[in-house]
């Protein structure tokens, strides 16, 4: 090879050698400083792409999660009132063939229809009940239903019942007016019959209430292993590999150093040129 002075291509090719191994070095402090394998979208434009559409799944998975537990809730607080008009129910059945005892005066019984008179208008309070401004029942003698959306694409759902709790032609109405008072016998036992109907409407409805949260609850289920899943396959495209990084590291550090030794030793050689000049 020619000595020369105007070019030195020793020098050239090791500071290439050194500006690409500081750029990995500085790639590699990123990627372990961030976590992340992908600092930006050069280092794998096609991962990142995909792990951004993950990432968003991720996000709609934890919002559906979140919307089928406020579900749950709800169900929640209707069986609340259900199990509660139970207990109404219940004694007001017992008020209805205590008033058709024949040793009780006509005093007697007006003070069991007082109570009946009371445990009606609570039947019709519970009827009205709201979940965060939301009717808790339907109105109609077939009630009606929502929507609950079980995945995050909103491509499968299922519904929850409004039972037929509320309204004109509901459980309330039906007792407030079919079994209205316990005043005389003829009346308490009419009372009795639609308050025992009444009862095993509820059981029907209790059990679709539990029915219904029962299949949220697997619903949240699938979600949650969804999301696991999403979680790991997304972080084998952005998670770097702290091992492997850090002997990354430790590589591109010897080789920087050994490229400044290299460039020091390639911008000394051109010296050389003037042993010849000497003398």
């Amino acid at each position: 090879m020619s000595l020369s002075i105007n070019t030195n291509s020793s020098a050239s090719i090791a500071a290439s050698n050194l500006s690409g191994n500081n750029t990995n070095l500085q790639k590699s402090l990123q990627r372990l400083s961030s976590g992340s394998r992908i600092v930006d979208s050069a280092d794998d434009a096609g991962g990142l792409a995909v792990s951004m559409k993950m990432g968003a799944a991720i996000r709609r998975t934890e919002a559906t999660n979140t919307n089928l537990a406020n579900a749950k809730s709800f169900l929640k607080t209707q069986d609340g009132a259900f199990a509660t008009a139970t207990k109404v129910l219940t004694r007001m059945s017992e008020l209805s063939i205590l008033a058709q005892d024949v040793t009780k005066t006509s005093g007697d019984t007006g003070n069991y229809q007082t109570e009946f008179a009371t445990l009606q208008q609570e039947l019709t309070d519970l009827s009205a009940g709201k979940f965060n401004g939301v009717d808790m029942f339907g109105a109609g003698s077939a009630g009606t239903t929502a929507v609950v959306y079980t995945n995050e694409d909103s491509s499968t759902s299922t519904t929850i019942t409004k039972s037929a709790f509320a309204g004109s032609t509901n459980m309330a109405a039906t007792i407030n007016t079919t079994g209205s008072s316990i005043a005389a016998v003829s009346s308490a036992q009419a009372a009795t019959t639609t308050i025992s109907s009444a009862l095993s409407e509820l059981a029907t409805m209790r059990a679709v209430n539990g029915a219904e949260s029962s299949m949220l609850s697997f619903a949240q289920e699938m979600l949650v292993a969804n999301k696991n899943n999403l979680e790991a396959a997304n972080s084998r495209i952005m998670d770097v590999d702290v091992a492997a990084e850090s002997t990354q590291l430790a590589r591109y550090n010897i080789l920087q150093q050994a490229g400044t030794a290299m460039l020091a030793q390639a911008n000394q050689s051109a010296q050389s040129v003037l042993k010849l000049l000497q003398g």
